[in-house]
């Protein structure tokens, strides 16, 4: 009996999704690090007094550390592995995270973010290479649904962990203590997390199965340490056409983790103790838009449409979803502007999930992790350019109106630009990336 019959005949081992939890949990330990800045801005500028520019450079210091990291990250991690790749990720940003509540200066605290980011731009090139190493082509957006609710499942947690934490025993002591119980997760990923084919969990049904979809076998030495320049990825439009759509999109999903807070304090009168019902809302939306985005275009995948039209019709109706969060700065009553912010939310998850699985749809795995992290590292300079943006119209005008008219906006433009540079979707063959030298 030939290997393929006798993994027909065993029942798979579902490993995979237990990677995925792990992948789920780490992604929300990044999320509530990352939102911790954000619930205590209005503490912290009374204490500390900041204006709403030294927020602004404090976030921009992050996103810049992010943008960089997330170039870097990427290509350490296609060299050195997910696993190991992403236990260094996640030593750096727990420590920095630790840090802040030792910092006392604006220019400090610039510091500590920066550290922060740096660590935390491991977590998405190394998640969606696991997905990639993990799943088949049709179930990667499902999971990469699941994990990425992780980045609305932590702002869960913080407005309910940080405020408690913090009218007790300060807002050191939150940043510390968090950094400490969080590192739990290191452990268990360095005991848990193997490559398929390398796993005693995983039987040979299983791993069938990962191989099944397009062809691929994830054990092939070829493919997993294949060398690729970075002279070559820059020239595919679908490069582009990833890294324009992160540009584009990841600024807003910044813009709910650092301002939303903020705006719910100053134009609907909510303060530390009173942020969570409407915060819990809010990112329960998103969760259920992150793991429904994932699901729908992977059910369309399963139904016989092909990628192409699975993830670009996902992805243009969240787009449309998006326009109403245009008109919440003069909705008065505070539930009907929970429920467009939650709303438009929940599409920018369902979207992300979507976007985040191109890499490993178009790309060879030797390259998913580069490709990611230069995408990354493009919406962390659209996230710099969009905190800077925010920074001066609210010291300026006082108002969110132009913030929201940006948010509403920019998924039809990445949309149209995506689609323009890569209408198909078209696989990008790894002779096509190794082939002359630049």
């Amino acid at each position: 009996m030939s290997d393929n019959q006798s993994a027909a005949l065993q029942r798979a081992s579902r490993y995979r999704w237990i990677i995925v939890g792990l992948l789920f949990t780490a992604i929300a330990i990044n999320y509530i690090d990352r939102q911790m800045i954000g619930i205590l801005k209005p503490t912290l500028e009374v204490e500390l007094g900041w204006s709403e520019h030294d927020y602004a450079n404090i976030i921009t210091a992050f996103q810049a550390a992010y943008a960089i990291g997330l170039l870097a990250f990427g290509r350490f991690i296609d060299k050195i592995g997910v696993r190991v790749g992403y236990a260094v990720a996640f030593t750096v940003w727990t420590l920095a995270n630790i840090g802040h509540g030792l910092v006392h200066t604006v220019t400090q605290f610039a510091i500590a973010r920066f550290t922060l980011g740096l660590g935390e731009a491991g977590s998405f090139p190394a998640s969606l290479k696991a997905v990639s190493e993990w799943f088949p082509q049709k179930e990667r957006a499902m999971a990469t649904g699941i994990f990425n609710a992780g980045t609305a499942a932590g702002p869960i947690l913080t407005p309910l962990i940080v405020p408690a934490i913090t009218l007790a025993f300060g807002w050191r002591a939150a940043f510390i203590s968090i950094g400490i119980i969080t590192s739990v997760w290191l452990i268990a990923w360095l005991i848990m997390y193997r490559r398929p084919h390398e796993h005693p969990k995983v039987n040979a049904a299983e791993l069938e199965h990962i191989r099944s979809s397009d062809g691929e076998d994830l054990a092939l030495a070829a493919e997993a340490t294949a060398k690729v320049p970075w002279s070559k990825l820059l020239r595919q439009k679908e490069t582009w056409a990833y890294a324009l759509g992160k540009f584009l999109t990841d600024p807003i999903w910044w813009l709910y983790l650092f301002w939303l807070p903020s705006f719910l304090n100053k134009e609907h009168g909510l303060e530390l103790a009173t942020f969570y019902p409407a915060l819990i809302t809010i990112y329960l939306l998103a969760d259920g838009g992150s793991i429904g985005g994932g699901w729908l275009s992977s059910r369309l995948i399963k139904n016989g449409r092909s990628p192409n039209f699975a993830r670009k019709a996902t992805m243009l109706m969240c787009a449309l979803v998006v326009v109403p969060i245009i008109s919440v700065q003069f909705v008065s009553n505070l539930w009907l502007a929970v429920l467009i912010i939650g709303i438009a939310a929940a599409a920018h998850q369902a979207w992300s999930a979507n976007l985040m699985t191109l890499p490993s749809d178009i790309f060879p795995k030797a390259a998913v992790g580069s490709v990611v992290g230069f995408g990354g590292m493009s919406g962390a300079i659209g996230g710099m350019l969009m905190s800077q943006y925010n920074g001066y119209i609210l010291d300026a005008f006082g108002s969110y109106q132009p913030i929201f008219i940006v948010a509403g906006c920019t998924y039809l433009v990445g949309f149209a630009i995506i689609s323009l540079l890569s209408p198909r979707l078209a696989k990008v063959p790894l002779e096509r990336l190794q082939a002359e030298k630049a």
